[in-house]
């Protein structure tokens, strides 16, 4: 995919990069995920940002330029990786949070041993980074370079039909928010937990119209 494409309200790359790919290469071997639900962030509008507060050292690459990977550590434990959207300067991402791996099965299960399925390897944000192989040192690398170890490559367009949108998941603030978008009937689309003071719940709202 290309910079001009990403560089566009989080919202609208969110719909962008369903039926993409993002694929890694590793010493180990290359693995291709099919992504098939993310959700969008945006800057100072959203409280739910990482860079609702501004720009800090941990954040900077969500400032731009757009299609680069911007990947963070959470919970001690995780990583999460986002395509950065939008113009730089401005900041906007929008998190991967599942996919279906289409290449690289073999090391995918060596990656994710623990998973009790093929469509269980990449459902949920933690467990895509895992069986990509991604890391902190590839925080910031370009998705739109050839040579790049992680690229972003385009897939055949998801009709809207197959789209479905919702609130974000596990948010503490903003949790009504329907950034989330994910594609109908994937099995590997990972489960609803509501955040916020209303706890959490475990199905999904489909707020499609």
């Amino acid at each position: 995919m290309t910079r001009a494409e990403l560089a566009v309200d989080p919202v609208d790359a969110a719909k962008i990069l369903l039926g993409a790919t993002l694929e890694s290469d590793s010493p180990e071997g290359r693995v291709q995920v099919r992504i098939v639900e993310v959700e969008a962030y945006r800057g100072a509008d959203d409280p739910a940002s990482h860079c609702y507060r501004g720009q800090t050292p941990r954040n900077e690459v969500m400032f731009g330029p757009a299609g680069h990977l911007y990947v963070y550590f959470v919970y001690g434990m995780h990583f999460c990786a986002n395509v950065v959207s939008l113009t730089d300067g401005v900041p906007g991402a929008v998190l991967v949070r599942a996919g279906e791996v289409v290449s690289g099965h073999d090391l995918a299960h060596r990656r994710r041993p623990a998973s009790r399925s093929a469509d269980d390897l990449a459902r949920g944000p933690a467990k895509l980074t895992g069986v990509l192989g991604l890391h902190r040192h590839h925080n910031g690398v370009d998705l739109t370079d050839p040579a790049s170890p992680v690229r972003l490559l385009a897939g055949d367009p998801v009709p809207p039909k197959s789209v479905r949108v919702g609130p974000r998941v596990g948010v503490a603030v903003a949790a009504d928010t329907p950034w989330r978008f994910w594609i109908d009937g994937s099995p590997a689309v990972s489960a609803y937990r509501r955040g916020g003071k209303r706890g959490i719940v475990r199905d999904a709202p489909n707020l499609t119209r």
